[in-house]
């Protein structure tokens, strides 16, 4: 299997119509009357690109596909129709992301890691106080650049080799980062297996939150804090991956560059970015690319060579 766009996509497609969307129950995004002339699994797919190709707004990316993807997708749809059935399109995504988690053989590993990033939404006072996101997006502390910002935060557990198993969107005001996990974990979907080892910084430190995921089969790992003895046996190289992870979503797929103005609007593009993450891992797995997490075979289009 070939390590290109063309490639990645057809084999998104693929699964998308052959295996995801027949095992779902996920509610079809069109309406009465004759079907769409874009099926949902080629809105999924050009939603991916959209990702991977780093256009992070749709009106550039429509404007762009045709000279980029057009050999794949001869149909394209208008700006509002696109935005409208991406975000109705939201479980269809989320389905094709926890597909790839569950087919990407990292996730029998049984190591996984997890953090919070920030999502800003905003940037001025006035947004904050009129914008459609409000209750969704609140004031936070971003620790990793020392800076507030206001948004939403984005929770992941991933395996050490980015891949995501669990996710979840939350307002940092509201809803701490051990109480986000635990709500997490509520729903199996984005539970570990029992037996798995968590690794996690100090923000994670507490009895209770120790003894809760126990009873789920995970055993936390974490650094010590200063009022704790450090036995030096913390693996820093590996805690180290989830802020890669991060990076990987906010500097090459764009999760902070999302243009979201609605709660629809930012959760699918949210998914939008996972799926894209996940979808790069899953086909460097069986293209047996030895950086699982590289999206350096697919951040361009490879031109096309003359018979």
């Amino acid at each position: 299997m070939d390590t290109d766009l063309d490639t990645l996509l057809i084999a998104l497609y693929v699964e998308l119509t052959d295996r995801i969307l027949p095992s779902q129950r996920v509610r079809p995004t069109g309406g009465p009357g004759h079907p769409p002339e874009v099926t949902d699994a080629e809105l999924v797919c050009l939603a991916v690109a959209q990702v991977l190709l780093r256009h992070d707004e749709e009106r550039h990316w429509l404007r762009a596909a045709p000279a980029l993807v057009g050999h794949l997708f001869p149909r394209l749809l208008s700006q509002g129709e696109y935005n409208r059935r991406l975000r109705a399109a939201a479980p269809l995504l989320e389905a094709a992301l926890r597909w790839t988690a569950e087919h990407t053989p990292s996730s029998a590993d049984a190591v996984r890691i997890w953090d919070g990033t920030a999502v800003p939404c905003g940037a001025s006072r006035q947004t904050a106080q009129r914008s459609n996101l409000f209750g969704w997006a609140g004031y936070g502390m971003d620790t990793s650049h020392h800076r507030f910002y206001w948004g939403a935060e984005l929770l992941l557990v991933c395996a050490p080799d980015g891949l995501v198993t669990g996710f979840v969107l939350v307002n940092p005001k509201l809803v701490k980062e051990r109480e986000a996990v635990r709500a997490m974990f509520t729903r199996t979907e984005n539970r570990p297996a029992p037996g798995t080892v968590g690794v996690c910084d100090k923000g994670f430190a507490g009895a209770a939150f120790a003894a809760d995921l126990a009873e789920l089969g995970i055993t936390v790992i974490r650094p010590a804090r200063k009022d704790e003895p450090d036995r030096g046996l913390f693996p820093y190289w590996l805690r180290q991956r989830i802020e890669s992870v991060n990076w990987t979503l906010k500097g090459q797929l764009g999760l902070e560059r999302h243009h979201a103005r609605i709660p629809s609007g930012l959760w699918v593009r949210v998914l939008q970015r996972l799926l894209a993450l996940n979808v790069a891992i899953w086909h460097n797995w069986a293209c047996g690319v030895t950086r699982k997490r590289s999206l350096i075979f697919y951040d361009h289009v490879r031109p096309l060579t003359s018979p």
